[in-house]
C-alpha cells in the first residue's frame, strides 16, 4: 500500500476537502453533487442524489452522472495508490463498460472494492517499470439496496522515469 494513502484519504474524505478537490480538479463532479460516503485503501463509496441539475427527461439521474460517480469510486482508489509515489506513477482510464438495471432515483451509492487489486497493479508497475492494467467494478445501489447500475473501468498505470 502507498505510504501516502492516508494523507490523500484525509484530503478527500471530509466534505469540505472533497468539495475543494472536486471544484479544482473535477468541477463537473462538484456541480453534480458527488460526495465521498466512505474511503479506505480497500474500498471507496461515492454518493450522488437525484436533483434538478443531474436529472434526465425520464425523472431519474442522467446516465452520465451515474458514470461519473462510478468512475470516481474507482478513480479515488487509483489516485490514492499513486499519490506522492516515488517514482511518480501515471494513471489513465482506458476502457469502460456499463449495465443499467433499474431507474436511478433518490440517493445512489457507488461502491468499488478493488483497492487491493489496484495497489497490486501499481506496485507491479513500480517494480517492473512496465505498464499494468487493472479492472475495477463499481456497483450503484439505491436507498433500498437494489442494484441500479454496474460499471467496469480498466485503469492503466506506468511508473515514470526519475
Amino acid at each position: 500500500m502507498n505510504p501516502h494513502f492516508n494523507s490523500f484519504a484525509k484530503r478527500i474524505s471530509s466534505r469540505s476537502g472533497f468539495a475543494l478537490f472536486s471544484l479544482t480538479q473535477l468541477p463537473s463532479a462538484f456541480f453534480a453533487g458527488l460526495r465521498v460516503h466512505s474511503f479506505t485503501p480497500e474500498q471507496a463509496t461515492i454518493s450522488v442524489k437525484q436533483k434538478w441539475f443531474n436529472k434526465n427527461p425520464f425523472h431519474s439521474v442522467y446516465f452520465a452522472i451515474l458514470s461519473m460517480a462510478a468512475e470516481v469510486s474507482t478513480g479515488a482508489l487509483c489516485s490514492g495508490a499513486v499519490y506522492r509515489r516515488d517514482p511518480t506513477v501515471s494513471m489513465l482510464l482506458v476502457k469502460m463498460e456499463a449495465s443499467f438495471y433499474k431507474k436511478a432515483t433518490g440517493k445512489i451509492l457507488f461502491t468499488c472494492a478493488n483497492g487491493d487489486a489496484v495497489n497490486k497493479s501499481v506496485e507491479e508497475a513500480v517494480s517492473t517499470g512496465k505498464g499494468t492494467t487493472v479492472l475495477c467494478r463499481s456497483t450503484g445501489k439505491n436507498e433500498t439496496g437494489e442494484t441500479v447500475a454496474e460499471f467496469y473501468f480498466t485503469w492503466s498505470f506506468k511508473a515514470r522515469n526519475k
